[in-house]
């Protein structure tokens, strides 16, 4: 497969794509390959993507059986079957990494959403992964909560590539750069390399406005709001959220604490904006593209929007454009009555229970699927 112009001139902006998708399929039918060399240059997994590969086909069964018949448990083998497929991801993505010197190229792989709350647990997670996967261009996935800042901070400060998820706002945002700096001068007090660390920060776009359409849809048929005012925020308040997060990052990144790290070779910790498929038919599935475009930053996109990026899109650095309306619409949905720093923070909670619940069933596929295979 050609490079895509359009990914071409988004790599030209200082924007990398990479792709929200992992199953067997994508790696067997060379699906994955193509993809990177269309330009493609990291790749990003989660407990729902893992679901509907292993629980809702019959892709894995083969592999299932000789571990099943080892006696192994549930839990591992679901383990060990996610990170053969990431392992698999991010030796397809090692040339990448190679040829962007560390800017690029990885594969992530998320530890259990159950252990969200769980320092410890989430750090020992972290620390089991690396090490089997013994890769330099693997992302360990860690959540936002109170409990994984710290384990995020731990994790980078062992030397190992974190892609922190589950962020929604500017606040949030700012907390996880700072664990990212205060890890890399801790490796440097200690005169350890801070050259080879990577990481990024997941931050959430469409869902964003999905929660606000909802909430304000209540409201309306509560009678305490028009729905005249909501074509004023629809389908731009998830943008307006990420810009004023990305203003964070410039300050955060340009100032004279990173500077010293920097001259030490550092790398900043790049914002990637993830859930930017779109959820209704009549908004252009490049939408969370077009609009978050712009240097220094990663998008991963599902298979759809993927598609539609290569064939048809505007490339124009638009993040860089409109701070001041983004910061107005997000006080005019305040004015609305909308509870916007509420319903952020609901969206971590909620964004860590469907994970769970994908987990879950997961977990529930493959126990059924060992015994019947014993």
């Amino acid at each position: 497969m050609p490079k895509s112009s359009n990914i071409l001139a988004l790599n030209e902006l200082g924007q990398s794509i990479w792709y929200d998708n992992l199953s067997r399929n994508v790696l067997n039918t060379g699906e994955l390959a193509q993809i990177i060399q269309s330009g493609v240059s990291g790749l990003t997994s989660n407990p729902t993507i893992f679901k509907k590969a292993i629980a809702d086909t019959s892709d894995y069964d083969s592999d299932l059986l000789p571990r099943a018949k080892k006696g192994m448990s549930t839990a591992d083998i679901c383990e060990d079957l996610m990170v053969a497929d990431v392992g698999a991801a991010a030796d397809l993505l090692l040339p990448v990494y190679r040829q962007t010197d560390g800017a690029d190229g990885y594969a992530s792989i998320e530890v259990s959403p159950f252990l969200a709350h769980d320092t410890k647990g989430t750090l020992e997670a972290a620390k089991r992964l690396w090490s089997r996967l013994n890769r330099p261009n693997i992302m360990i996935k860690i959540p936002a909560t109170e409990e994984g800042l710290a384990a995020i901070r731990s994790t980078l400060e062992l030397g190992i590539n974190v892609n922190v998820t589950l962020i929604f706002s500017a606040a949030m945002y700012e907390r996880v750069a700072d664990a990212y700096i205060s890890a890399l001068e801790s490796r440097q007090a200690k005169s350890a390399d801070i050259k080879n660390i990577a990481s990024v920060a997941s931050f959430f776009v469409s869902r964003v406005d999905t929660i606000c359409e909802k909430t304000f849809d209540a409201m309306v048929k509560a009678g305490t709001a028009k729905e005249s005012d909501k074509p004023s925020f629809r389908a731009k308040i998830g943008v307006a959220n990420s810009k004023v997060a990305y203003e964070s990052y410039e300050k955060i990144f340009a100032a004279d604490r990173f500077k010293k790290l920097k001259q030490r070779g550092a790398r900043v910790q790049r914002p990637l904006w993830a859930s930017t498929g779109t959820k209704s038919a009549d908004l252009s599935p490049v939408l969370y593209v077009e609009e978050l475009a712009g240097r220094d930053t990663v998008n991963t996109v599902p298979p759809q929007t993927l598609h539609a990026l290569i064939e048809k899109m505007k490339v124009a650095p638009r993040l860089h454009e409109g701070l001041a309306e983004a910061k107005k619409l997000v006080a005019h949905v305040n004015a609305l009555g909308l509870p916007f720093d509420k319903l952020l923070l609901d969206l971590q909670a909620e964004g860590v229970k469907l994970f769970s619940e994908s987990f879950q069933e997961l977990l529930d596929s493959i126990e059924k699927k060992r015994k019947a295979l014993v």
